[in-house]
């Protein structure tokens, strides 16, 4: 029994390092993307051509 004790008390010791490791890494700036927004100028210009694409088809499909 006090087997489980003990790992136990290890367990909760280990998960609160690892917590405070997150904690530090995400105040360090380690999850911020820097990629995403320099690439999405690429590909907001396909999703603009495509609305103005279907806006003229159905304003064609209107004036028939």
């Amino acid at each position: 029994m006090g087997v489980i004790y003990v790992l136990l008390t290890i367990s909760i010791i280990v998960a609160i390092i690892f917590f405070i490791a997150f904690i530090i890494s995400v105040k360090n700036g380690q999850y911020d993307d820097i990629y995403t927004p320099s690439v999405r100028m690429l590909f907001d210009d396909e999703l603009v051509k495509e609305s103005k694409e279907k806006s003229s088809v159905s304003t064609k499909t209107k004036q028939s």
